[in-house]
């Protein structure tokens, strides 16, 4: 491990500025950021004409690891996030086994800590059956329970009503939910294979997994929430009506709050004809309109955080048809230069991104002495060039699972150089197999 690091002549962007600095790191941390720094250090790196950015914090990531790792795992995945700057990550606890219990649960930080490149955390799973376990969950070092209020894999379908009440009363870390209600969506796919049989059109997607769907169940969740005061975080907002749900006041005063994915900010259902399931996701890419009110609702404040929903499977999975094919796809080694992409087009600025993809996770979550850039955190930082274009293409992935939407795009912003605790992580290209990430920590939130 190196112990200190010195970038000169960057460009930092933080806490609403944009202003040229360097940063000292010694053993791991943040220790002086300043006009100009004399000190010596191991290493030097110029980053003249370079963007320095805190690290992204992905707050809702499938990394298939354990029991679906031939369609990604930690290993992979987190240095695919590495290379997209993303510095730390949050896990859902759908794999194989689920994470119901805190012996499972503890299973995946075990392995995390063996193989991951980058800072980790872990969703407690919750069920019909495990609220005793559920209530056992640590606060300080877990960052939250995961609520499948719509179809999942397995038994994580959380829909007796007792149990809701349950978990949105007695949880001890902010209950994080899945929205979507699953006998509407289950009386639209009966519709569906009544009119079209086996073969449904792709773009019947977000009519099956549809806007009233997911907001009878963000409604209900907004509703349990209020009534227990729970802290509650409504996951992939993909409707303009959900929007609506949230107020527009300074994250500090929330107690309910609501992420937006990169895809839904991104794509829309125009896309399916030209990339059919390689755009399914659950909850579903829909209209125009609903993109529009997602941004909006990002830029006023009634939502609060970016994160990407990564969850790769295969290339074979998703060639199949409508009824076969999984939903979801693999983004976390491009979801910042995608938002820094649409920053371009003029949808908001790079300060913007940083306070929605690194800043408010943190604050969210209340993650201790990360995702800002100040002397005494954490040194998680990614150097962005800002004038790098780039075509996305199969030789450049990083994704276990080979494959990606945005195949063909170009970007015109590329990820330099990562340092996850001071580490040179990502650079040239290249991994540094070296560093491990550090298990994330949270404050008293309550």
């Amino acid at each position: 491990m190196n112990n200190s690091l010195l970038i000169r002549n960057a460009t930092l962007i933080n806490e609403g500025r944009k202003f040229e600095a360097d940063v000292l790191v010694r053993n791991g941390r943040i220790e002086k950021i300043a006009a100009q720094i004399t000190a010596s250090a191991d290493r030097e790196i110029d980053a003249a004409g370079l963007w320095l950015l805190p690290g992204v914090i992905d707050d809702q990531v499938h990394f298939r690891e354990p029991g679906l790792t031939h369609k990604g795992n930690l290993t992979t995945e987190s240095r695919a996030a590495v290379a997209g700057g993303i510095t730390s990550f949050m896990e859902m606890p759908n794999t194989s086994p689920q994470a119901l219990t805190q012996d499972l649960l503890q299973e995946k930080y075990n392995r995390a800590a063996e193989v991951s490149v980058a800072n980790y955390s872990f969703f407690m799973g919750a069920s019909n059956r495990n609220l005793e376990e559920v209530k056992k969950t640590d606060p300080r070092r877990v960052c939250g329970v995961k609520v499948f209020m719509g179809s999942s894999t397995g038994n994580m379908l959380v829909d007796q009503a007792e149990v809701l009440e349950g978990i949105f009363e007695h949880a001890p870390t902010l209950v994080a939910v899945h929205c979507e209600k699953e006998e509407i969506v289950r009386a639209n796919l009966e519709a569906a294979k009544t009119r079209f049989g086996e073969g449904i059109p792709m773009d019947q997607h977000p009519l099956i997994r549809s806007r009233e769907a997911c907001y009878a169940s963000s409604s209900e969740a907004v509703a349990l929430a209020k009534r227990f005061g729970t802290r509650l975080h409504v996951l992939h907002i993909s409707t303009a009506e959900e929007t609506l749900l949230f107020e527009a006041k300074p994250l500090a005063e929330k107690r309910i709050t609501a992420e937006a994915c990169v895809h839904h900010l991104w794509f829309s259902e125009e896309d399916y004809a030209r990339l059919g399931s390689f755009i399914k996701w659950n909850p579903a890419v829909k209209a125009l309109t609903d993109r529009t009110a997602i941004r909006k609702a990002l830029i006023d404040g009634r939502i609060d955080v970016v994160a990407t929903d990564h969850a790769p499977h295969t290339l074979a999975e998703k060639m199949q048809g409508y009824l076969q094919a999984p939903s979801g796809g693999p983004l976390v080694q491009h979801s910042l230069p995608m938002m820094l992409e649409m920053s371009r087009q003029g949808l908001w600025t790079p300060e913007w991104v940083v306070d929605k993809m690194c800043h408010a996770p943190a604050n969210l979550f209340a993650i201790e002495e990360r995702g800002f850039l100040r002397e005494g955190y954490f040194a998680d930082f990614v150097l962005v060039n800002p004038e790098a274009s780039w075509a996305v293409s199969k030789e450049n992935l990083r994704y276990h699972c080979g494959w990606s939407p945005l195949e063909g795009e170009t970007l015109h912003t590329q990820v330099h150089t990562t340092v996850v605790n001071g580490e040179v992580v990502y650079e040239n290209n290249q991994i540094n197999e070296a560093v491990r990430g550090m298990r994330l920590a949270f404050s008293d939130r309550n």
